[in-house]
């Protein structure tokens, strides 16, 4: 049907891709880059427990504290660095004074009001919430002389201040008095009520440190800084820059693709095919993404990966199809030649697609955002490449065979003369004389590459010492893999997510280096009623704290508990709190000697319906770190006679520790067994289908393993392209396994040399269409897009290793693996039509009865050349 009408075929899937195309109208409203939503887990439990707080401690703005904090906050910050450990000199805090000024007092303008840090600030006691040290100051440096700062608590008379986030780099005398330090960070908490002012405000802040050009730095040290807006508009930044690259990477497509197809014949050469699959493949991401964005479907960063991807896959099965196209009988009809082609090629591509699709929708069942968003319009995506490579495609390829059987030039579509006249040129031959074939198979010209791989590299690789030392190298390759699968490190690192150069990146190493010993001031909640006022349940409530306490990620000595200074509070005032009333009734006298502990209690009718203490955390430097902290707190409380619950912000980011390597392996696992089964569908031998499903999982842990070794994280980004690894690996090695059954050649090296012949020159076409399609990603100034690169390159080139070197040799160790119930139907094949504008000669009849006959006994489902050579004799 398509050959017979190839212009519709050409139409119709253009205008339906214009049609779906308006889809991107609804691509800024589909847009969905919020950090929070899209790296972290979707039912997290830090997630649950901050509805839990937020229901019974809401942000009191008039009374803020840090320490209070539910979110992040809506702040701005910077960290003013002396190496040499004097930021508390007179000089440097000169400086930071005047950049305090600065920021203090910059105007912003919004909907016509001006206003300043003071109007919007998040206060206390009618004050803006003030750096312990600069408050000290009171603007004149020369006080510093005279004050004595203790560390990492600061008492006096009249409060208690922790320095551990303000100074870093500090040494003290043995009174814990300061001496010097090395850095300084002064925040600038906002009103989280006031969205849009603090929002203006934040942006003005930027742009006093870039765009004013302010000259902020200590002794060559730029000052860094940092918003709470920061991190969220750096990321989204990340998809502008990788526009550019697609371009890049089209063109390379484009480029290799033509060079691929070049032939030395101006009647077979396929330029403009290739050119035209490469726009099958791009009109395939529009397709699939305007599809989606009609129906409304997220739209997150991680997808900007696709189109790339997607340009690999669409490529490889045009070369598959150019390839089977190659193989039919030159004097064949556009429509049998057409069907042939799609005998053999249709069935090639539906089952790698079908793999592919599979792979990315079982990646929709993961808990983050950002994967199930890839993989939905990954998946599709590939689904409607399928589609209109045998639509689009196929048209183009019914058209480009008109023209070949009319002796057409490729360029200018002239018709041109079989051979060359006596008196012309070579140069003439090469362009104007054109339309050659083998006689004796009455297919085109075999590439040179289907040679090499047939007479020189098949041998090769089957000989005894070469199969020796491609064992020797698996052995090197799995131990390697499985010794960087226990060194990988989890989560994703915050930093990552902004460009290399952004200010994001300089903030951020000025806090890890100076700031990481003191952590999360973390929330421990009590979220039901509870006796306070009866002996035995605040021992218990003491105990649980204690136990807290005595993990080595918590210093005790700064934990705070309102109930302890409660108990202090009434022993002081000789005050019996062992009934209700005599409890309840002296809090309002507590609360208002200690104002800050109103917000740790939640009164109701008389009641205590929840309360809440807190614990410091300390030396949290590493991902690990991070994981078993949170675990180590969770099971403490779970196991607690006094049910708590213990919370801070950033546990968001850190519950994404407890799902990403389950998460993983269930995905990879579940991917792996659909993968078997196909390959058991797809190969008619248990065994040699046993073989590809451990080339997945071989591929799975290689990849896994070398993530490590290239400095990649196991996290939400990473996981998307093990997601993909499983259904790429599954490509080389079914085909190769598969061709290896379905040979009739008598011995196993023979088998594995006819199937390197059959489809070598296919896997590595599309091996290197692939990683064409993302090498550009590796100059991305994204985390994002190089990890891409990186995974795809490894998933690229290691399933092409195991689909040319190991699987080929590790089939020649079983000679069980031929193909079984096949019928051998010797015989004429029928309606053999001779459409050859002369009668053929008998030795054409009888190489295209032999051929054809073959071929339905051997469908190969991935031909990359030749299918037989028929001997002629």
């Amino acid at each position: 049907m398509v050959g017979r009408h190839p212009w519709w075929f050409l139409a119709i899937p253009l205008v339906c891709a214009l049609a779906l195309g308006g889809g991107f109208a609804f691509l800024t409203k589909a847009k969905a880059n919020n950090i929070e939503e899209q790296f972290t887990p979707v039912n997290g439990p830090a997630k649950a427990d901050m509805a839990l707080v937020s229901r019974y401690f809401p942000i009191d703005e008039t009374s803020f504290t840090t320490q209070r904090l539910i979110t992040e906050g809506a702040y701005a910050a910077f960290i003013a660095v002396h190496p040499s450990g004097k930021i508390l000199s007179e000089e440097a805090l000169t400086e930071v004074l005047r950049i305090d000024g600065v920021i203090r007092n910059m105007t912003v303008s919004e909907s016509g009001q001006a206003f300043t840090y003071r109007d919007i600030c998040a206060q206390k006691n009618g004050e803006c919430t003030p750096n312990a040290v600069l408050k000290a100051l009171g603007n004149d440096v020369r006080a510093i002389g005279s004050i004595a700062f203790q560390f990492p608590l600061w008492v006096t008379a009249t409060e208690q201040t922790f320095l551990g986030t303000t100074l870093r780099g500090v040494e003290t005398n043995g009174s814990g008095i300061v001496q010097s330090a090395k850095a300084i960070r002064v925040f600038y908490f906002l009103k989280e009520s006031e969205v849009e002012r603090s929002d203006r405000w934040l942006r003005e802040f930027l742009k006093v440190f870039t765009e004013d050009k302010n000259d902020f730095q200590l002794q060559e040290t730029p000052v860094s800084y940092f918003t709470s807006v920061s991190r969220q508009e750096e990321f989204e930044i990340n998809s502008k820059k990788v526009i550019p690259l697609f371009s890049i990477t089209y063109f390379l497509a484009v480029f290799f693709s033509i060079t691929s197809c070049l032939r030395f014949d101006c009647v077979r050469n396929k330029a403009w095919v290739a050119t035209l699959g490469v726009l099958s493949a791009g009109i395939a991401v529009l397709s699939g993404f305007g599809l989606l964005l009609y129906c409304g479907v997220p739209f997150a960063m991680t997808v900007a990966n696709s189109p790339f991807l997607i340009l690999g896959i669409g490529i490889d099965d045009m070369f598959i199809m150019i390839a089977c196209w190659q193989q039919t009988k030159v004097h064949d009809s556009v429509e049998d030649r057409m069907a042939e082609t799609y005998r053999e090629a249709a069935v090639s591509i539906t089952i790698t697609t079908l793999t592919d699709v599979l792979a990315f929708y079982i990646g929709i069942n993961t808990p983050f955002r950002s994967v199930q968003s890839f993989c939905l319009y990954t998946g599709t995506a590939v689904l409607l490449c399928y589609v209109f490579n045998i639509t689009f495609f196929g048209s183009v390829l019914a058209l480009n065979g008109k023209r070949e059987a009319e002796n057409r030039h490729s360029l200018t579509c002239m018709k041109v003369p079989n051979n060359c006249p006596l008196d012309c040129s070579e140069a003439y031959s090469l362009c104007c004389v054109g339309g050659l074939y083998n006689v004796s198979t009455g297919t085109e010209t075999e590439h040179p590459m289907n040679v090499f791989f047939k007479k020189y590299y098949g041998p090769f690789l089957t000989k005894n010492w070469t199969k020796v030392f491609v064992v020797l190298l698996y052995a090197g390759y799995l131990a390697a893999s499985i010794y960087g699968c226990f060194q990988i490190k989890e989560g994703i690192d915050l930093r990552n997510l902004a460009l290399d150069h952004s200010y994001i990146v300089r903030y951020y190493d000025h806090a890890n280096t100076y700031f990481s010993e003191y952590g999360a001031n973390i929330m421990v909640m009590i979220p039901k009623k509870a006796d306070y006022w009866n002996n035995t349940v605040r021992k218990d409530i003491e105990s649980c704290i204690d136990k807290l306490n005595d993990l080595p990620y918590i210093e005790k000595q700064l934990s705070v508990s309102w109930l302890k200074f409660y108990m202090i509070f009434a022993q002081r005032s000789n005050i019996v709190l062992d009934n209700q009333n005599g409890f309840i009734n002296r809090l309002p006298a507590f609360f208002h000697l200690f104002p800050d502990f109103s917000q740790d209690v939640y009164l109701s009718g008389g009641v205590i319906d929840a309360s809440r203490f807190f614990i410091q955390a300390v030396n949290i430097t590493s991902a690990v770190a991070e994981k078993n902290m949170l675990t180590e707190l969770r099971e403490i409380a779970e196991s607690c006679v006094v049910p708590l619950v213990v919370y801070h912000p950033a546990f968001i980011y850190f519950d994404q520790y407890l799902v990403i390597v389950s998460n993983t392996i269930q995905n990879t696992a579940v991917a792996t067994v659909v993968m078997l089964v196909i390959s058991l569908l797809l190969i008619p031998n248990p065994l040699c289908a046993a073989w590809v499903t451990f080339a997945i999982v071989s591929v799975i842990v290689g990849v896994a393993g070398f993530m490590a070794f290239w400095n990649i994280n196991l996290d939400s980004i990473s996981m998307i392209n093990l997601v993909i690894c499983i259904g790429f690996s599954v490509d080389f090695s079914a085909h190769i396994s598969y061709a290896y059954v379905s040979s009739k050649k008598s011995t196993i090296n023979e088998k594995a040399t006819d199937a390197l012949y059959l489809l070598g020159y296919p896997i590595l076409q599309g091996a290197i269409s692939t990683i064409v399609g993302v090498v550009v990603l590796a100059a991305a100034e994204s985390y994002i897009f190089r990890t891409f690169f990186k995974i795809m390159f490894l998933v690229i080139g290691f399933g092409a290793v195991h689909g040319l070197v190991f699987i080929p040799v590790f089939l020649t160790f079983f000679g069980l693996c031929m193909k079984t119930g096949i019928v051998e139907n010797a015989g004429t094949p029928e309606n053999i039509k001779d459409t050859h504008s002369e009668a053929p000669s008998n030795l054409e009849l009888q190489s295209r009865s032999v051929t054809e006959s073959a071929s339905r006994k051997m469908p190969f489902l991935y031909s990359g050349a030749s299918e037989l050579e028929t001997d002629s004799s």
